[in-house]
């Protein structure tokens, strides 16, 4: 995970589905069961249900399935 970005630096670029951050992170939503990049464009989860991973196979070692719209698993680096 980016060692220098917070928690709170996640979320705002979450909010902002922001491309330059996709790889650096993923996010997964309890609700739901699955993790995502932060560029998804998906709907925005609410703050309390959101965790964050360094990689896909950490957020799948946590037991979520990767989002059937931005595919997190597929193309770039895990």
């Amino acid at each position: 995970m980016t060692a220098a970005m917070s928690d709170d630096g996640r979320w705002a670029a979450l909010i902002g589905r922001d491309r330059a951050l996709d790889g650096a992170f993923w996010y997964s939503v309890r609700t739901t069961g699955v993790y995502c990049r932060p560029s998804c464009a998906a709907r925005l989860p609410r703050r309390e249900n959101v965790a964050f991973y360094a990689s896909c196979a950490d957020a799948e070692r946590a037991g979520f399935r990767a989002c059937k719209r931005c595919r997190p698993n597929e193309g770039e680096a895990q």
